[in-house]
C-alpha cells in the first residue's frame, strides 16, 4: 500500500514478529546491570532530578501513591513535567527530554501546538471552557471526524474512552437485544466494570481486576488474539446463552499492537462477528487519526458498526472520548427515533462535561492540522526509522530484545512481559506466569527509568509514540541515547 497518507509503509509480518516474543519470553531476563542501574539512580535522579523527589514526597501527602494518574508511575519516583512543547517535555529541576510517551498518544502534531492553543485562546476569550448548552464546534467536530471516517454515519462526544466503551456496549445490546460482550484478550477496553476483563495478559479474566466482583463478568468473555478459531467457537457458544452483542478489538493487536495481529484476522473478526448478529466494535483510541485521518479501520479496510474514539477528539485536551457508528446504531443515542421516525429505546448515557467547547474546538482544530500536515504519514516514518535504528542496537549488542511497530506506534520489548498468556486448562502453570510477568514488570520499569535518565520519556519502558514534530535528526539523536542505555545492558544474575 505504500504510505498513502497512512503511518504505514508495509504492515508488518505478525507471526513473524509472534515468533520473535516468543522465543524472547523463553529466554533468561536481560535488563540493565545493576551497577549501571544504581549510577543512573544516583547520579541522574538523585542529583538532577531533587525538586521532583521532594514535591512527590509532599504530594503523597494528599495523593494517594503522590500522582493522580497511572502513566505517571515511574521508577524510581515520578517525574514533574512543568513544560511541554513539539517533541520536547521539561521537569522541574530544569531536565529536557524527548517525548515518545506524547500523553499516551494523542499528540501525533506534538505537545501544546501553537496553532491548536490559539484556538483555544480565543475561545476561552469568547465562551470560556464550558456552558452546558450547545455551541457550534460540536457540530464542527462531529462532521469532520464523519468525513474522515467512513464507518461514523454519526458521532456522540464523551468524556473519556473509558465511557465511549462502556456506552457502545449499550448501543450493542439496544440494537441487537443481546446480552453477551467478546473482547480481545489482553486488550485494553477502559476501566468500566463489564469489561475490565482480560487485560494485558491474555487469559487472566478477572485476576488484573481488584475491586471487581467475578459476577459481574458474568456476560463478558475473552477471546485470544490472532485466532479467529477461538473467537468462532466462543460466538457459537454465546447463542446457547443470550447471544453475543458486541465483538470488541484494537485493530492494531491488544495493549495498542503490543500482541500484533494480521490484517487477515482483523478483517476475520469482521466477518464472524456479523456471521453471528453481532456487532464489531472498534477501540480506536490510540489508532485513530494516528493510523491515519480513517483510522486502523481504514488501512485494514473494514467497516465496524461503533468505533471508539479517546484523547485525540479532543486534541490532547480534556473531554476526550466518543463514539461513532453506523446510523441505525448511533439512533440509540439520539432522541428516540431513528432516521426513518421509528421510535427506538434510547441508551442510557450521560455526561455533564462531555463536548464543551474547549474540548471540540481543540479536537477540530487538531484533526484539521493532521490533515494539513500529512502527519500521520509523517510520524509514521519518524517510526519507521526509529524501530530500524533499534533493530541496529539489538544486533550491535547481540540482545534478545524485539523491536517492532505499527507506524507510529513503537515498541521496544526487553522482557516479554504482556507476551505471557494464562491457559486456565492448566492452572498448575498460573503461578509460574504471574511469578515471570511481575519480575519483567519490574525490569521494564528500570529500563525505563535508563532511558529517562538519558533524555527520552516512553511509556512504560516499552512503548514509544513518534510524532510529526520530530525530525530525522531527533530521531537518530534518540537512537544515541537508547545506545547508550543498551551497552549497559547483559543477562541478569539469578
Amino acid at each position: 500500500m505504500a504510505y498513502n497518507g497512512f503511518a504505514i509503509d508495509e504492515y508488518l509480518d505478525a507471526a513473524k514478529v509472534t515468533a520473535e516474543l516468543n522465543e524472547l519470553i523463553k529466554k533468561p531476563i536481560y535488563s540493565m546491570s545493576p551497577h549501571a542501574l544504581a549510577a543512573y539512580d544516583n547520579d541522574y535522579f538523585g542529583a538532577k532530578c531533587k525538586k521532583s523527589k521532594e514535591m512527590i514526597d509532599e504530594a503523597k501527602n494528599y495523593i494517594p501513591g503522590g500522582v493522580q494518574h497511572n502513566l505517571a508511575f515511574n521508577y524510581p519516583f515520578p517525574i514533574v513535567i512543568t513544560k511541554a512543547q513539539g517533541n520536547k517535555l521539561y521537569d522541574i529541576d530544569g531536565n529536557e527530554y524527548y517525548d515518545l510517551l506524547q500523553a499516551g498518544g494523542p499528540t501525533i502534531i506534538g505537545s501544546n501546538d501553537p496553532v491548536v492553543r490559539d484556538a483555544v485562546i480565543d475561545l476561552l476569550n469568547t465562551c470560556g471552557p464550558s456552558t452546558g448548552l450547545f455551541h457550534e464546534y460540536e457540530y464542527k467536530l462531529a462532521k469532520k471526524i464523519s468525513e474522515c471516517v467512513p464507518s461514523v454515519h454519526k458521532f456522540r462526544m464523551l468524556g473519556s474512552g473509558t465511557e465511549a466503551c462502556m456506552c457502545a456496549l449499550r448501543v450493542a445490546r439496544l440494537k441487537t437485544g443481546k446480552k453477551n460482550v467478546l473482547k480481545m484478550g489482553g486488550a485494553y477496553h477502559g476501566w468500566s466494570d463489564q469489561i475490565a476483563y482480560g487485560m494485558r495478559i491474555p487469559g487472566t479474566k478477572g485476576l488484573q481486576s481488584p475491586g471487581v466482583p467475578n459476577f459481574v463478568f458474568k456476560h463478558t468473555d475473552e477471546f485470544f488474539p490472532n485466532d479467529l478459531d477461538d473467537l468462532e467457537r466462543k460466538l457459537r457458544r454465546n447463542q446457547l446463552n443470550g447471544g453475543t452483542a458486541a465483538v470488541y478489538i484494537e485493530p492494531i493487536g491488544p495493549e495498542s499492537g503490543t500482541r500484533p495481529v494480521s490484517k487477515e484476522f482483523v478483517q476475520g473478526c469482521e466477518r464472524l462477528a456479523h456471521k453471528y448478529g453481532a456487532l464489531l466494535v472498534c477501540d480506536e483510541v490510540v489508532s485513530g487519526f494516528r493510523i491515519g485521518l480513517s483510522g486502523a479501520q481504514g488501512y485494514f479496510g473494514i467497516d465496524p458498526d461503533l468505533t471508539i474514539f479517546g484523547k485525540i477528539v479532543a486534541g490532547g485536551y480534556p473531554g476526550a472520548g466518543g463514539v461513532g457508528g453506523h446510523e441505525d446504531c448511533m439512533a440509540h443515542l439520539g432522541a428516540g427515533l431513528d432516521a426513518g421516525g421509528k421510535k427506538v429505546t434510547k441508551a442510557m448515557c450521560g455526561g455533564t462535561m462531555a463536548a464543551t467547547p474547549i474540548s471540540c474546538v481543540a479536537g477540530y482544530t487538531v484533526i484539521n492540522e493532521i490533515e494539513k500536515r500529512n502527519a500521520c504519514e509523517v510520524a509514521g516514518r519518524m517510526g519507521d526509522r526509529l524501530t530500524k535504528g533499534l533493530q541496529g542496537l539489538i544486533k550491535k549488542y547481540d540482545l534478545p530484545f524485539v523491536a517492532f511497530n505499527q507506524g507510529s506506534v513503537c515498541h521496544m520489548d526487553t522482557v516479554g512481559t504482556m507476551h505471557f498468556s494464562i491457559n486456565w486448562l492448566k492452572p498448575w502453570t498460573i503461578p509460574n506466569v504471574l511469578t515471570q510477568t511481575d519480575a519483567r514488570k519490574k525490569e521494564m520499569q528500570h529500563m525505563g527509568a535508563a532511558y529517562m535518565a538519558e533524555g527520552v520519556i516512553t511509556l512504560a519502558g516499552s512503548r514509544l509514540y513518534t510524532s510529526a514534530a520530530y525530525t530525522e535528526q531527533d530521531i537518530d539523536d534518540v537512537i544515541s541515547r537508547f545506545d547508550r542505555v543498551f551497552a549497559n545492558c547483559g543477562k541478569l544474575e539469578k
